[in-house]
C-alpha cells in the first residue's frame, strides 16, 4: 500500500483528531492508546492510503528515560529557591530509577508554557507541571491524551489527574489562629491575585475531597480560605479593609504594606514570598518594631526571613518532599497506565520565631 503524494503522519493525525504523537504511538504500540482512538487511526490511515515510514517511527520508537518538569518563574521572582528544591527532590527519586530529568520555564506565560508542552510531548517520557494556564482544556490539546502528567502547586480547571499539593490551608489557618490567641485582633492579609474567583462553598467543596471541575485551584486562593476560616472560627469579624491583592513583586509588598498598616492593623500574614520582602522594608521605614508595633507571618521560609530582625516566622512547604512524590507518581503513570490518580496533599510546617 503506497502513501498518496504528500500524505504526512500530521495528515492523519490532524483529519483522526489527535496529535502525531498519538499517531505514532499507535503506529509503534509504543505507549497504551484506547481502543477508540486506536481504530479511528487506523481507520483514517487506510483512508489516506498512509504506509507508516522511518520518520513517523521515529517520532517515538522508544522510551527516552527522560522526565520533562516546567516551572512558572518570572524574573523578579523570590520562589525560585522553592522551585529548585522541588527539582532537587524529583532528580533524586528518579536518579535512583535510571530516569533523567529537564527543566524549563514558562515564566507564567500561559502561551509560553503550552510550547514547552508541545516540545516536552515528543521527547520525554513525561511532565511534571506547575501549571499557569488556568483552564486545563488549552493543555489537553496541546498532548496526546495517554501523556503521563504530573500536576504541582496548583490546579488548572477540569483536570483530574495525578498531582501533589501542598495544604496551604492547614498552615495558614494554624497561623492565623496562633496570632489571635498572641492577643491579635486586627490581624491584615496581604497576597496576590486568586486568579479565577471562586465561590466559598467551591472552595470548601474542594478543601474537604469533593470533586469539583469549575476550580482553578491557586494556592492564593486557598491562603485567603483559611484566614477568614481562622477568624471566623475564634469569633474576630472579618474586615475587607484588612484585605488587599496586588502583582506578585516588591513593590507591590511595599505600597499594600503601607496602605494596610494606616488603616490600624496590628499583625499581618503575608502570603506572597516577594511581597515578603517589600513589606519588611515598608514597615522598617517607618519605623515600627516587629512585633512591639506589629505582628508578621510570612509564606514561604527563606533563608533571609532567618536572619531579619527578629528573624520572621513562616510557613514552611515541604518543597523537596513535593519533588520525590511527584516524581513517584509520574513513575507509577508510566508504567501503570491505567492505575488509580495519586492526588496527594502534604502538610506545612509553622516555624515560629520572634515576630509576633
Amino acid at each position: 500500500m503506497k502513501n498518496k503524494k504528500g500524505v504526512r503522519i500530521k495528515d492523519v493525525a490532524e483529519k483522526a483528531k489527535v496529535s502525531t504523537a498519538t499517531v505514532s504511538h499507535v503506529i509503534n504500540k509504543t505507549r497504551y492508546v484506547s481502543e477508540e482512538v486506536r481504530k479511528k487511526v487506523n481507520e483514517v490511515m487506510k483512508e489516506l492510503n498512509y504506509q507508516p515510514n522511518s520518520v513517523a517511527r521515529s517520532l517515538r520508537s522508544a522510551r527516552t528515560n527522560t522526565i520533562g518538569f516546567i516551572i512558572p518563574l518570572k524574573r523578579e521572582d523570590t520562589s525560585k529557591s522553592f522551585f529548585m528544591h522541588i527539582a532537587e527532590g524529583i532528580e533524586e527519586k528518579l536518579k535512583n530509577e535510571g530516569y533523567n530529568l529537564i527543566l524549563s520555564n514558562s515564566k507564567e506565560d500561559p502561551e509560553q508554557e503550552l510550547n514547552l508542552i508541545k516540545m516536552f510531548n515528543t521527547q520525554v517520557d513525561g511532565l511534571i507541571l506547575a501549571p499557569t494556564n488556568e483552564d486545563f482544556k488549552n493543555i489537553k490539546d496541546t498532548v496526546d491524551s495517554n501523556f503521563p502528567i504530573v500536576m504541582i502547586d496548583r490546579l488548572p480547571i477540569g483536570y483530574d489527574g495525578d498531582y501533589v499539593l501542598v495544604n496551604n490551608f492547614q498552615g495558614t489557618y494554624e497561623g492565623v489562629t496562633d496570632l489571635i490567641q498572641s492577643g491579635y485582633n486586627n490581624i491584615g492579609f496581604l497576597s496576590s491575585g486568586l486568579g479565577i474567583t471562586t465561590s466559598i462553598e467551591k472552595f470548601e467543596a474542594f478543601r474537604v475531597g469533593i470533586k469539583n471541575d469549575n476550580i482553578y485551584f491557586n494556592p492564593n486562593n486557598e491562603r485567603f480560605e483559611a484566614y477568614k476560616a481562622a477568624l471566623s472560627n475564634n469569633k474576630v469579624s472579618f474586615n475587607p479593609n484588612y484585605v488587599l491583592f496586588g502583582e506578585s513583586s516588591f513593590q507591590s509588598g511595599y505600597d499594600l504594606t503601607n496602605q494596610l498598616i494606616s488603616k490600624g492593623i496590628d499583625a499581618l500574614f503575608i502570603a506572597n514570598n516577594i511581597m515578603t520582602m517589600g513589606s519588611i522594608l515598608c514597615i522598617q521605614e517607618q519605623k515600627m518594631k516587629i512585633p512591639r508595633d506589629i505582628a508578621v507571618i510570612c509564606y514561604d521560609n527563606y533563608d533571609w526571613t532567618e536572619i531579619t530582625t527578629p528573624p520572621l516566622s513562616a510557613i514552611k512547604q515541604p518543597a523537596f518532599d513535593i519533588g520525590v512524590r511527584a516524581a513517584e507518581s509520574i513513575l507509577n503513570r508510566i508504567k501503570n497506565p491505567n492505575s488509580d490518580c495519586a492526588q496527594i496533599q502534604l502538610k506545612t510546617e509553622n516555624l515560629k520565631r520572634s515576630s509576633y
